[in-house]
């Protein structure tokens, strides 16, 4: 397997040892657009576990990056990215990473849907990393397997994919032949399980030290998405207030702000929402924000008064009598059950080699 350029960044040092035999294989597609975070989160784990001394040699692991022809791809933000080479024979892999972003609107290349077949054909597990996983489900290779896509995203991948059993309740969903994960920094999750089973625990805890995190997060835990099921509205300026009010839940915006970004008049807007969801703007909006503050109470040890900020309320007072309204219990009460506050997570367990 060819080994990154002499004058790319991290290139390996002349003087390192050999890395004909890492124990982790990981090729990179990048799509147009690809997402930066995702990428070089996932990356970064395995350089870091790679080797002992932080110094980028693909000892432990290596890593091929990959697009058409070998040609440029600039990710979402702007940065243009040169692979190491064209697409490459998928055997001397143990995964392929298929990293997308914000063009998965967008046909894929043939060449691409071509070699993901290829790679399924040869029993080269792959990776779909944030949005890859429309790529793969345009090459008809999900099937009955569930996959893990971000939560912004869900309703487009289940009206392109009706059939595919699509979640968003994980960070990222391993199904033996294909991984998906719901991408941003949940890509690092994944780098660092993969590198736990191939390589052992005690590598993916050296990259947790480098990269300075506190923990290694399981594929089980819910991704924080909090929408509405809005299966069956068909209401674009009720879908569309119900996006920007998902976005801002740590500033909630008036009912009057709302509706002016979707072009109606406030009165409409309640009209709208009671037709589409039963309800009012504003207690769609609550209980967004309490949703939100359950998730931090079970999955974080934030206090309750910096959740209730997060969740964009006034005090911890304020939070706690809405938050009894809605659960019938009080804050402390319902993280006390959980237990999430009072137990660390767990180690990274050492795993056999594949």
């Amino acid at each position: 397997m060819p080994t990154p350029r002499p004058d790319m960044p991290d290139a390996p040092d002349r003087d390192a040892p050999s890395p004909a035999d890492p124990r982790l294989r990981i090729g990179f597609v990048l799509l147009d657009q690809f997402t930066l975070t995702a990428f070089s989160g996932l990356i970064d784990a395995l350089r870091l576990a790679a080797d002992p001394g932080g110094r980028s040699r693909q000892i432990d692991a290596s890593w091929t990056v990959m697009s058409v022809g070998g040609q440029p791809r600039r990710s979402s933000c702007g940065v243009l990215v040169t692979p190491n080479s064209d697409l490459l024979a998928p055997a001397p892999f143990d995964y392929v990473a298929v990293c997308g972003g914000n063009d998965y609107r967008n046909e894929v290349p043939g060449a691409v849907t071509a070699y993901l077949r290829a790679v399924a054909a040869q029993r080269v597990r792959l990776l779909g990393i944030c949005t890859g996983t429309f790529a793969i489900a345009r090459a008809g290779l999900v099937g009955t397997r569930r996959v893990c896509v971000h939560w912004n995203v869900l309703d487009t991948f289940r009206e392109r994919f009706p059939t595919a059993n699509a979640s968003v309740d994980h960070l990222f969903i391993d199904e033996g032949d294909l991984i998906t994960c719901a991408g941003s920094t949940a890509a690092i999750d994944l780098g660092l399980y993969l590198v736990g089973r191939h390589c052992g625990g005690q590598k993916a805890r050296q990259a947790v030290r480098h990269m300075m995190l506190q923990d290694i997060r399981p594929g089980a835990l819910p991704q924080a998405h909090f929408y509405a099921n809005l299966d069956g509205v068909t209401d674009a300026r009720v879908r569309q207030a119900t996006h920007f009010i998902e976005q801002r839940l740590d500033s909630p915006p008036s009912v009057e702000a709302i509706a002016r970004y979707v072009g109606v008049s406030a009165r409409q807007l309640e009209r709208s929402f009671q037709a589409a969801l039963g309800i009012s703007p504003s207690a769609f909006q609550r209980r967004l924000r309490l949703d939100y503050g359950r998730w931090l109470l079970e999955h974080t040890r934030r206090t309750i008064t910096e959740i209730a900020f997060d969740c964009g309320f006034a005090d911890a007072a304020h939070f706690s009598r809405d938050f009894k309204t809605q659960f019938g219990e009080m804050p402390s009460r319902a993280r006390k059950g959980k237990g999430a506050a009072e137990s660390p997570p767990p180690p990274v367990e050492e795993l056999p080699s594949l």
